[in-house]
């Protein structure tokens, strides 16, 4: 897209209605987390079996993944919107009415497809902005995962407290229908198809299995035992499907995993960045809460309300971080971000390790969120810039699956530590994980190819398509 072709009221609704849509999505489903506790109490399951219920849905998103952006680049992005978000809608709808916790357990792993429709966003919005305008609209929607997390712990925790879990779902369906028929209505089918191209069945029904299993051995090894079978044998088997994916998906044309793209400098450089986000995200978000939550004197001996206010603060800077970025990444590109998101992210997380009352914390909360959102946005915006149109669904989908591996893998981590150590030692440990996760990202960056910025003029661009 260049700026002659930019059609600047169609761009900004759909950037509107995307970032609209962001918003609900991360409001779903981080009211959740606090509704845990009465979804085990009422379905009299404890409380390894309720955590089933974001484990599973992660595992569908991220199996998910890869197969709805291929089918994306052929079939175009909106006619797989048109299928995919009806489904999401309908799983919505029922999973307030679940009449026992295997429906509910159904319902939130079918959720897990609303997953696997950023990716077919994020490459609509590539298509209709310009270049330079892309870092701008795809910030103002990673806003929206902020304030979505910012409002759904303690709304959630509130709701769930007052008038029950079900409460929550009710009250989000109609705002999820709304939006939902608006962008079926008013989004355009992508510029860029591939009918031509076959699908990969047999990649994506051994990628699908593979990461299944090994995302339910990160997420449950921690409640169930690292070393119990089922855990093992889940992992060993998610391991051992991927030497024959490998090897099959390097014979094919067209793979559901495209080394191509691996190969790329950016793409890989994006998706280890990604990965260690995602970890650092769920990471400290656990750390924290486990931290607020937990009786003394191992935390502070929030209530969940409480706890919910408590963590508010790492939400919200992502919010307000974003469309400040989006403005500046393309005068000064993505790299000086990397490395002034990696240093503040450290400054906030050595401070958490070292803090020892609730201000404190809070305060390492906003430092340690900043640098994280410093690092996030960018992070985007050097994938969607460093590839074509042709190859974007795809490209995006396995950049999720990265984060999703990520996300997985923090958590039970964080529980493992806490479990382990049963003492202010585990946050500790907790965080200085998180710093070695971002000193990671700092020397990835190092090695990625600018995209943006060097010193180039875009005022007069900004005055022919500012959003």
């Amino acid at each position: 897209m260049d700026a002659q072709r930019f059609d600047k009221a169609y761009a900004n609704r759909a950037m509107l209605l995307f970032a609209a849509f962001s918003f609900v999505v991360l409001y779903i489903e981080t009211m959740l987390i606090p509704s845990l506790p009465s979804i085990a109490a009422e379905y009299k399951v404890d409380a390894a079996t309720a955590s089933l219920l974001v484990s599973l849905y992660l595992v569908s998103g991220v199996a998910l993944s890869p197969i709805i952006g291929k089918l994306g680049d052929i079939y175009g992005k909106k006619r797989v919107l048109t299928y995919i978000l009806p489904i999401y809608v309908v799983a919505v709808g029922v999973t307030g009415f679940s009449p026992n916790f295997t429906f509910i357990l159904i319902s939130r792993t079918i959720q897990g497809v609303g997953l696997t429709i950023f990716p077919l966003m994020i490459s609509l919005v590539q298509e209709e902005f310009p270049r330079d305008m892309i870092p701008r609209a795809l910030s103002i929607i990673m806003a929206m995962f902020g304030i979505g997390s910012a409002i759904g712990l303690p709304l959630g925790s509130f709701v769930s407290n007052s008038f029950g879990w079900q409460f929550c779902y009710h009250t989000a369906l109609p705002f999820v229908i709304v939006i939902v028929a608006l962008i079926l209505y008013y989004i355009r089918e992508s510029r860029y198809k591939r009918p031509d191209v076959k699908i990969d069945y047999f990649g994506a029904v051994t990628l699908a299995l593979s990461l299944s299993m090994i995302i339910m051995a990160l997420s449950e090894g921690s409640t169930y035992g690292w070393t119990s079978i089922p855990i093992l044998l889940m992992a060993c088997v998610g391991l051992l499907l991927l030497i024959p994916f490998a090897l099959y998906e390097k014979r094919i044309k067209e793979p559901i995993f495209d080394s191509k793209l691996m190969g790329m400098k950016n793409v890989l450089i994006a998706n280890v960045i990604t990965f260690f986000s995602g970890l650092v995200f769920f990471f400290s978000y656990q750390a924290f809460s486990y931290l607020f939550g937990s009786p003394a004197p191992l935390g502070f001996g929030y209530d969940i309300f409480r706890t919910g206010i408590s963590l508010v603060p790492f939400a919200i800077v992502n919010a307000i971080a974003a469309p400040v970025l989006g403005r500046y990444i393309p005068r000064v590109g993505v790299k000086p971000f990397f490395l002034a998101g990696s240093v503040i992210a450290v400054a906030g997380f050595a401070l958490a390790s070292s803090a020892f009352t609730p201000n404190m914390e809070m305060l390492s909360e906003l430092i340690g969120g900043l640098g994280t959102a410093l690092v996030a946005i960018p992070t985007i915006n050097l994938l969607v810039l460093s590839i074509n149109g042709e190859e974007m669904g795809i490209a995006t989908s396995m950049n999720s699956v990265f984060r999703f591996l990520g996300s997985s893998l923090g958590a039970p981590f964080a529980g493992l530590l806490i479990a382990t150590y049963e003492s202010r030692a585990a946050f500790q440990y907790s965080f200085y994980l998180a710093i070695a996760c971002m000193v990671g990202v700092l020397v990835a960056s190092l090695f990625a190819d600018e995209i943006l910025g060097h010193g180039r003029r875009i005022e007069e661009l900004e005055g022919q398509v500012s959003i």
